[in-house]
């Protein structure tokens, strides 16, 4: 598990003897704005599309779909990893589809400077509010309160503004929750930048540039199965820390990557003070992930799902 000194924005602590990382709500976040049916993040993130399809083809290097927007961009949080390009001169190809959603669609993404270094990047793009998405967001967006009663009710009434910000409401929330815990060490891929929907994620893959397997394509050992479950457990507590659980945790939202567990899809994140079916959410991804652990062989009592959620609500603060 990497290891990561806190950054000013989450290091600080409370005074009680515990010394619990004082959290950062979800109404702390950074909030879309906007004016009309469109979020003024997606207006300009639309403009610059078609600043790019007016660009004459020969002023992108061969193949470039446009040039890089880290300059335009919600930024990841620091120390930077050194694989990653933050050069203005850098273009992005677009390489091929890595997953299809319901919500949101991931992307391969070369970042290049030309003639010079390159990073691959996996682009998380969530679909637009024309598309029926989040059929499930009432609860999880419990404790995510925008600030303006009309824009509460755009969302609450699913109108074609409501599903817009909606959207990018998800990619805030999921960007700045994968921050917080990148920051303090969780496996979780590193948050590159948030350009309205669109998240660029560290591309979590092999030598040969293949995405990393899914907790659900494998079928580990005893010994190994045992190691991956005390590096969940050890994940899991990271969260508890910063007051978080996933909210839909399984085996196939769970990478491995040369040995470690990864956490990924954060969209649905919760709250657990702040939302009241926070401790509910926990109890249930305890319970999904630690049913697969069993059915894999790992013995019950190492896998209890109540006696883990307990002691993550513990962790949490909440007793």
């Amino acid at each position: 598990m990497r290891k990561h000194e806190f950054t000013d924005e989450f290091d600080s602590f409370d005074s009680t003897p515990r010394g619990r990382m004082r959290r950062v709500r979800f109404d702390d976040d950074p909030q879309p704005q906007r004016t009309g049916r469109l979020t003024e993040a997606e207006k300009a993130r639309l403009a610059r599309v078609r600043d790019d399809a007016y660009t004459a083809a020969e002023e992108l290097p061969d193949g470039a779909d446009r040039w890089s927007t880290w300059g335009d961009s919600d930024q990841g949080p620091h120390p930077r990893p050194d694989w990653l390009i933050t050069d203005l001169a850098a273009a992005d190809t677009e390489l091929g589809v890595l997953k299809t959603g319901k919500e949101a669609d991931v992307f391969v993404i070369e970042r290049a400077v030309p003639d010079g270094l390159r990073c691959l990047l996996a682009a998380k793009r969530y679909r637009s509010g024309e598309h029926r998405m989040f059929h499930r967001d009432a609860g999880y967006l419990e404790g995510r309160r925008m600030r303006r009663s009309r824009e509460m009710r755009a969302m609450a009434n699913r109108s074609a503004f409501g599903r817009n910000l909606i959207a990018e409401q998800w990619a805030v929330a999921e960007f700045a929750a994968l921050s917080r815990l990148w920051s303090i060490g969780a496996p979780v891929p590193y948050p590159v930048q948030r350009d309205g929907t669109e998240i660029l994620l560290e591309f979590l893959r092999d030598e040969e540039d293949q995405a990393a397997p899914r907790l659900a394509q494998l079928r580990p050992e005893r010994d190994e199965l045992r190691e991956l479950w005390e590096q969940l457990v050890a994940g899991l507590e990271l969260f508890a820390v910063v007051g978080l659980t996933h909210g839909d945790l399984s085996a196939y939202n769970t990478l491995v990557h040369d040995g470690h567990l990864m956490l990924i899809d954060l969209p649905q994140v919760v709250d657990l003070i702040a939302n009241p079916r926070g401790p509910e959410f926990l109890a249930r991804d305890v319970a999904n992930i630690s049913g697969w652990f069993r059915s894999r062989g790992l013995p019950e009592d190492v896998a209890d799902p109540a006696t883990l959620t307990a002691r993550l609500l513990v962790t949490a603060g909440i007793d």
